[in-house]
């Protein structure tokens, strides 16, 4: 059993650990040769082997013994899209969920979100989960982007790897946390368009969080 198969179920584990998801919800992918290994649907996380990893190609065809998740989509165009990233996360965390209920991007109230690649975390507009619709919404709200919100359903992280994509996941979530504590005394203050462009120069040379061109 290849190591990355591994390693998929080891980062869908974490993602229990940490609460950041439960149960069957989510789902996690990574690029693997010409196409990518990506998690079964509808299967518990503590139910899951390397084998039910679902091997699948960019046309849409899948091997194995387990259909892969139903957002086998938005994985695939991402991708597709972005030979950059090689990991994918997508969560249904409390606080990135919270706020994609409210329909609210996340804007700088604090330089963290720079991490995201940009002055602010979107959230797409609305879709039925596993459409081509939320693909293609979540595509334009991660242009420039390593992160978003996807209306009333989650959030998407994108990474180098899947150690990346989690890094990305794990900081997405506290910066909604935050924001969302912050909203319970008030409107935060947001750093200017220069303070956030000094802070994206900063992340440039910031070790794991240096931005992918």
């Amino acid at each position: 059993m290849s190591q990355l198969r591994e390693r998929l179920l080891a980062v869908s584990r974490r993602l229990i650990e940490l609460g950041l998801n439960r149960g069957t919800a989510g789902n996690v992918s990574v690029r693997d040769g010409t196409g990518f290994l990506i998690t079964p649907s509808g299967m518990p996380v503590e139910e899951m082997t390397p084998h039910d990893m679902v091997q699948m190609e960019f046309d849409g065809r899948h091997h194995g013994t387990r259909p892969p998740s139903s957002e086998w989509r938005f994985h695939r165009d991402i991708l597709q899209a972005r030979p950059e990233v090689g990991a994918i996360i997508h969560t249904h965390a409390m606080f990135a969920t919270t706020l994609a209920c409210l329909r609210r991007d996340i804007p700088p109230f604090h330089y963290m979100i720079a991490l995201a690649g940009g002055d602010s975390i979107r959230c797409a507009p609305y879709a039925t989960f596993g459409t081509q619709a939320l693909s293609d919404a979540a595509l334009t709200a991660l242009a420039n982007r390593n992160a978003c919100l996807l209306a009333n359903h989650g959030m998407i992280a994108l990474g180098r790897d899947l150690d990346h994509a989690l890094a990305v996941a794990v900081e997405v979530e506290t910066l909604c946390e935050q924001y969302w504590r912050a909203l319970q005394i008030g409107e935060p203050v947001l750093l200017t368009p220069q303070e956030m462009a000094d802070a994206l120069e900063q992340f440039k040379g910031y070790g794991r969080w240096k931005r992918t061109p």
